[in-house]
């Protein structure tokens, strides 16, 4: 694998909150490592999916949604998306065609430009209807970028972006091992699936206001991974929505979680889910840190 002529590199998935970046990312790699929630900005770091090809290995980075806030863990994820769009050899911006172009895209071409980093213009949601009926190739897109349309439902159009990604590639030896899949270790998936939980069983905002701290992952026993994790509010008021009457809530939210945890590893789990109220934590920069998020 390190002849002449392989490629290797950092893709970068860049755009606003919902352009599709998860669900690309998944359908990419032909699994699900990203969590995904029709709720936007559920992404908060940086993840890695590394996706082996014929002669090339393809290290996609996916992303939070760029966008204006000046909150302290937004500011931390803004600063997420810069830094990735830094680090890679060439970038993919998003844009859900039924949304089409907007200010942030402009902000993130912009920044790219300035880098002289190659970039694919991805026009996701192709399957929609909406999306059929919205103007193709974007028109405010750089005219040197591809404009490429995919959907990750449908799988539609996956083969061509990854050709015109492996042929922007740099030559480079493989820059990882041949089993790895993400450089993330599994005590943070199994996070941000309970995380995924939150989102999909809470309503509204409060999901936002909530983080997933894992203090404990033991695979050592023959029967079962053990697992153990806080769930972090910010008020009272908001532990008594998560657990919910007579514990009905924290109980279908650690179902939910340990089922899809046990389709990842492939074993049986034994999940303990606390709630603890962190006043504060989503404008402490230490404790953004700590959880992983920066």
């Amino acid at each position: 694998m390190d002849g002449d002529g392989f490629k290797a590199g950092f893709v970068a998935l860049l755009g606003p909150p919902n352009a599709g970046k998860s669900s690309l990312l998944n359908a990419l790699l032909g699994m699900r490592l990203a969590i995904v929630s029709a709720k936007p900005q559920t992404t908060r770091s940086r993840i890695l999916g590394i996706l082996p090809r014929e002669g090339a290995q393809i290290l996609f980075m996916d992303t939070p949604g760029r966008h204006k806030s000046e909150k302290k863990l937004n500011e931390a994820l803004n600063d997420v998306v810069d830094e990735v769009a830094r680090d890679s050899e060439v970038a993919l911006l998003l844009v859900d065609r039924a949304m089409g172009w907007s200010e942030i895209h402009e902000e993130i071409a912009t920044a790219l430009q300035q880098l002289g980093r190659p970039a694919i213009v991805v026009g996701t949601k192709e399957d929609l209807g909406r999306a059929k009926q919205a103007p193709w190739p974007i028109a405010e897109a750089p005219s040197p970028w591809p404009q490429l349309s995919v959907s990750a439902k449908s799988e539609t159009g996956l083969e061509p972006l990854l050709d015109a990604i492996v042929e922007a590639l740099p030559e480079s030896p493989p820059l990882y091992g041949e089993d790895e899949l993400t450089d993330r270790p599994m005590r943070w998936l199994c996070g941000e699936m309970i995380r995924e939980s939150l989102f999909e069983l809470l309503d509204q905002e409060l999901p936002y206001s909530m983080a997933v701290d894992v203090l404990r992952y033991d695979e050592s026993g023959r029967k079962a991974i053990r697992i153990g994790a806080n769930l972090l509010v910010e008020r009272d008021s908001q532990k008594r929505i998560v657990v919910g009457k007579g514990g009905a809530m924290i109980k279908k939210i650690g179902i939910r979680s340990r089922r899809a945890i046990e389709d990842w590893v492939g074993r049986q789990v034994h999940l303990d889910l606390f709630v603890k109220v962190d006043p504060g934590w989503l404008k402490n920069e230490r404790r953004i840190k700590e959880l992983g998020y920066h």
